[in-house]
């Protein structure tokens, strides 16, 4: 049996049962989160392309789109969303598999739910188990899609979209392995978006969901695709990982789905920036509670794993001045600077280029490669300070906090999400989305989740100008 039609059997099966009530409620926190930070966006500058683009398609369908009172047809609101969930960098991710689950699999699973109206607990089952499919595809090859140029959260989310689409449309077993099949003709996001920070890469699950229903929506309309997706000569794991060995780690994973559960360990952020950074914003940040102070540092050097190295350090004079804001979010020295310099790392950092103090330490961060590193399975730093004075300093964090060893409380996953949904939203509005999220394993359909975003234009908006 293909991997595609043991995989659709098990989700197939696996959809009809209830899910456990920690795996329940660590989705509803997930969702609410990815809503969250899909708002943020909506009503920020980096979301104006979207914002622009979606005036054009939001003609009506059963798809809301975040920021808007519109809808749309449910694959150009999962584009749209996908893009601003992933758009300030702001989204979860399960740092094992490195994949940002919600981005790609919260648009997918509403926009399907929504257009074949789905109750709430459809939903979560198809996201939930969505996230199980997507983070056993990156641990079958941790690191390998995005050393070969690859994002996997793209690559790997347009499949597991087209999955969870199928199964929530009930298309038939051989309709759901023919959309595996033709999602992954749709399948791609290329990193070289960091030659020059372009904002591309936050449309990379924009683009697999919108690939995904897409495919589904094809399937049940008669069109066919190849039944060896993920373990074809020129499937998944061959194509866009270099690894075709590594199908047979993701058709074995697939024995305990259903019975591990890796979501609960997929991580949350607290700045809106690669998540390879979060620990050095830690680090610096410890250096700033010694009392630390930018002017009085000579020298800084940060020890980086080798897996996060050509994704936020290479080129490093590029990384040290890049040309845009937005292109900070992939810098280390920037970044580390920033956290010196201004005592944060926030979306205001972010909206504007870094200015003349934050540049001018950055030019005094280097990088080193951080021995025995155990990236991915968790994000670690270090950074060594020598002061003017000759005063050094060492400090280490040894995992990210929001990840699984170090996990975020509920109460500040919640706390940030009502912060990002202030940017768009009306505070009616905000708690009727966070009830419709907290109330939708027994919710009979997505309409009170709907019509809580709907209320986005009673919220002064940004201009587009």
């Amino acid at each position: 049996m293909t991997i595609a039609r043991s995989l659709a059997r098990r989700v197939r099966a696996l959809a009809r049962d209830k899910l456990p009530p920690a795996v329940d409620a660590a989705a509803r926190l997930h969702l609410l989160d990815a809503i969250g930070v899909g708002l943020a966006a909506a009503a920020s500058e980096a979301g104006a392309p979207y914002r622009r683009y979606a005036a054009g398609v939001a003609r009506g369908g059963p798809a809301p789109i975040l920021g808007l009172s519109a809808t749309a047809a449910p694959a150009d609101a999962a584009l749209v969303n996908g893009g601003l969930i992933h758009g300030l960098e702001f989204d979860d991710t399960h740092t094992g598999s490195i994949v940002h689950g919600s981005a790609v699999l919260a648009p997918a699973a509403l926009a399907a739910g929504q257009a074949a109206g789905s109750s709430g607990a459809a939903v979560l089952s198809g996201y939930a188990l969505g996230w199980e499919a997507l983070i056993r595809i990156g641990l079958a090859a941790p690191g390998a899609f995005q050393a070969w140029g690859f994002q996997i959260t793209s690559v790997g989310g347009a499949l597991v979209a087209a999955l969870i689409a199928a199964e929530l449309a009930g298309l038939s077993e051989d309709e759901t392995v023919a959309a595996v099949g033709i999602a992954l003709s749709g399948a791609s996001g290329g990193f070289e978006f960091l030659t020059n920070g372009a904002s591309v890469k936050s449309l990379h699950p924009g683009f697999a969901a919108h690939a995904g229903l897409t495919a589904a929506a094809l399937a049940q309309a008669g069109l066919t695709g190849p039944e060896t997706a993920f373990e074809g000569r020129c499937g998944l794991f061959a194509a866009f990982a270099g690894d075709a060995r590594a199908a047979e780690a993701f058709a074995a994973s697939l024995d305990d789905l259903g019975t591990v559960w890796h979501l609960q360990d997929a991580a949350f952020k607290f700045h809106p920036c690669c998540h390879y950074l979060h620990p050095f914003v830690e680090a610096a940040g410890m250096l700033a509670a010694r009392g630390v102070e930018a002017d009085d540092i000579a020298s800084l050097t940060c020890r980086v794993p080798a897996g996060a190295g050509p994704v936020i350090c290479e080129p490093w004079e590029a990384k040290q001045a890049p040309v845009t804001g937005h292109a900070a979010r992939w810098s280390l020295p920037v970044v580390v600077a920033a956290r010196l310099v201004e005592g944060r790392v926030d979306l205001a950092t972010f909206e504007a280029p870094a200015g003349e103090a934050v540049r001018a330490l950055s030019r005094r961060i280097g990088w080193e490669p951080l021995a025995g590193a155990r990236f991915p399975a968790v994000f670690e730093a270090e950074i060594l300070a020598l002061m003017r004075d000759g005063e050094q300093h060492h400090v280490r964090v040894d995992d990210v906090y929001g990840n699984a060893g170090r996990p975020a409380e509920a109460a500040a996953v919640r706390e940030k999400f009502r912060s990002n949904a202030a940017r768009a939203l009306a505070s009616d509005a905000i708690r009727g989305v966070e009830a419709a999220v907290d109330e939708l394993t027994a919710a009979p359909s997505l309409d009170a989740l709907e019509a809580a975003l709907s209320k986005a234009a009673s919220h002064p908006a940004r201009s587009d100008a």
